[in-house]
């Protein structure tokens, strides 16, 4: 067993135009003062990382580590979750969506597409750099408009749409392998890949690509009342990243998990902060060490009560309180009699 890494703690939430949430640097050093020894980049703009420098150069890669390294942390992964979502977008939300490309490309879903594939590729190169071994993204969605049955779905529909993601989607793992680094999709809803089902549809049309990898977040199980337990035990060779990210699911008889449109605030199911929800956070810090994850415990933080820095603040402690250093011997070694084959055949009663 692998004692998970952390705490650590996803930037994308907190960057901001104002310091110490608007250079690298600062927040990095922020996070470090909060108690977290790792940070989770998003790729999106250049405020924190220049992806096009990162996937070319090692030189700026290395001092883009040193760096973090001086504030008292190191990089977890980089995140790509937005870029990963205009891989495959409906046209359905081609106006929603547009709002995470460059200008320039706005109203233009081919040119859109292949921009961000190209950046997936630059993801790809830019982890290596670094030295990371997992990378965490968005599958984007073709399929999602079609989520509820009605009115039925015309046969080959949903495995169309499957096939064409995973075309999109190889070339991009293929090249995540050539850099010997994982490509972690957060299984969210409003993604083609949002639970296991639609996972392991994804993973059949790419040919079971070792690349192919989950990030954990059990907030996002918790909204669809999935047994985020099992699930560990169920996928834990695919697991290759891992979000701690609370949630509550409160059930009325008004409301359950689609929502009714309403806000966040008066949703049955809601993100909170690390410990004001109800995930069973000691049974997934101990199904992942279990099953050896040594990866990182990320903090995601998603709230629509608690002030943020507060989360962080909270988070990081919640987290460290969790992760549980692995032990290198069995708690009845003392009462070992050795190793003798002869007495364990006598044992047996296979002598006789």
């Amino acid at each position: 067993m692998q004692t998970i890494r952390g705490p650590a703690i996803f930037l994308a939430q907190f960057a901001g135009t104002e310091a110490p949430f608007n250079t690298l640097p600062a927040i990095a050093r922020w996070a470090a003062d909060l108690g977290f020894v790792g940070v989770q980049i998003p790729c999106t703009g250049a405020d924190f990382i220049d992806l096009d420098r990162a996937a070319e150069s090692r030189t700026y890669c290395d001092e883009l580590r040193g760096t973090l390294r001086e504030a008292g942390v190191e990089i977890t992964e980089l995140s790509t979750h937005l870029i990963g979502q205009l891989v495959a977008v409906h046209p359905a939300y081609d106006e929603a969506f547009d709002g995470f490309a460059p200008a320039a490309l706005r109203g233009n879903p081919r040119a859109r597409t292949e921009w961000a594939t190209a950046q997936m590729h630059k993801a790809a190169r830019a982890s290596a750099n670094l030295g990371l071994s997992a990378h965490a993204t968005f599958s984007g969605a073709l399929a999602w408009p079609y989520i509820y049955p009605w009115p039925q779905r015309p046969a080959g529909l949903v495995e169309g749409a499957f096939a064409e993601l995973a075309r999109r989607w190889r070339p991009i793992l293929d090249s995540f392998d050539d850099a010997g680094v994982d490509v972690c999709f957060e299984l969210h809803p409003g993604e083609d890949l949002h639970d296991g089902v639609s996972y392991e549809r994804f993973l059949a049309a790419v040919g079971n690509h070792p690349r192919a990898k989950i990030l954990y977040d059990p907030s996002h199980f918790v909204l669809q009342q999935l047994d985020y337990l099992g699930f560990i035990d169920h996928y834990h060779e695919r697991i290759g990243a891992f979000h701690a990210k609370d949630a509550e699911f409160n059930p009325s008889p008004r409301q359950g998990v689609y929502g009714g449109y309403a806000s966040w605030l008066e949703r049955a199911g809601r993100f909170r902060s690390l410990g004001d929800g109800q995930v069973d956070f000691g049974g997934v810090f101990s199904r992942l060490t279990q099953h050896n994850f040594g990866g990182w415990a990320v903090l995601e933080w998603e709230c629509c009560i608690k002030a943020a820095e507060v989360g962080a603040r909270e988070g990081a402690a919640f987290i460290r309180r969790h992760i549980i250093p692995v032990t290198e011997r069995a708690f009845d070694d003392f009462a070992a009699a050795g190793t003798d084959e002869v007495a364990n055949r006598r044992m047996l009663g296979l002598d006789r």
